[in-house]
């Protein structure tokens, strides 16, 4: 994509954040947001109203990209694959990573796009993640760094470990209570607190500013949950692997579970959290 052709990705993001805020502050309560539409979607979740209002706004700002010549096809988690004229580009779009946090008004949630030139995890170009508990937004472009409300994400920042030598905070998602426990004693072993947030687009997000020294998903991961963020942490200076790959990017990106995912600030912080064991 040309610079001066390229189709202005985060003015539609940001457009669709804007609306899915609005949407949200006008269903307040669990009663409104645990609504089901009484189908599922693509990636195979039952749909909430609020998931698929949320995408529908997403639709909409990707119409108009694709009315003013932009050619793509998207990949979202309640309409599945969408062709608009290209499979060149892909756009993976979660309308609402974490909506479990969601629908019972815990405060992350967030809207996850991102825009490939290929099909797997390292054809990513442009990551955007607008996290609505802290009203927090993400951006990453290939090769330009990420940025945390429009401020640069420091690149240097290494890890924090205990003086018993383990990670001060590590972030899981994926956290089941079965895999936990087939996960605790590696998970002793690494880390010395852990932090569930409940949205894998936002834990790997804490991984790039350097709020969690790495985090791990216990379970494979969908693109549409990893594919914005990985490339977040990525040009903020952190490490990212779909361990069921050889090649740490080559996770595809389509709608089934494919890989955990874990990130860490160092090459030693990421060889640690591979060790954690993930539920097949």
């Amino acid at each position: 994509m040309a610079a001066d052709s390229a189709p202005d990705w985060l003015g539609a993001c940001r457009r669709s954040a804007d609306a899915i805020r609005e949407m949200l502050s006008d269903r307040p309560t669990i009663a409104e947001r645990v609504i089901e539409t009484g189908t599922r979607g693509e990636g195979g979740d039952k749909t909430l109203e609020i998931d698929q209002a949320a995408e529908d706004f997403v639709f909409a700002e990707l119409k108009k990209l694709h009315d003013a010549g932009a050619r793509f096809t998207a990949i979202s988690e309640e309409a599945g694959t969408v062709d608009f004229g290209s499979s060149d580009v892909l756009v993976v779009i979660d309308p609402i990573d974490g909506s479990v946090n969601a629908k019972r008004g815990l405060p992350h949630h967030a809207l996850s796009v991102a825009v490939a030139e290929g099909a797997t995890m390292a054809d990513v170009v442009f990551g955007f993640v607008q996290d609505f508990g802290p009203n927090e937004e993400w951006v990453a472009a290939r090769g330009e760094g990420a940025t945390l409300d429009g401020i640069e994400l420091d690149c240097s920042i290494g890890e924090r470990r205990t003086s018993d030598g383990k990670l001060e905070v590590l972030g899981i998602e994926s956290a089941d209570p079965r895999w936990v426990v087939q996960s605790a004693d590696a998970l002793a072993d690494t880390a010395h607190r852990l932090r569930a947030i409940g949205a894998i687009a936002v834990s790997l997000c804490q991984v790039a500013a350097g709020r969690f020294d790495a985090m791990a998903s216990l379970k494979r991961c969908r693109a549409v949950d990893a594919a914005a963020a990985q490339l977040i942490v990525r040009e903020a200076g952190g490490l990212v692997e779909f361990i069921a790959y050889d090649d740490p990017l080559a996770a595809p990106l389509d709608l089934e579970p494919r890989s955990p995912v874990i990130a860490a600030r160092t090459e030693t912080g990421l060889a640690g959290v591979r060790r954690v064991p993930a539920w097949p």
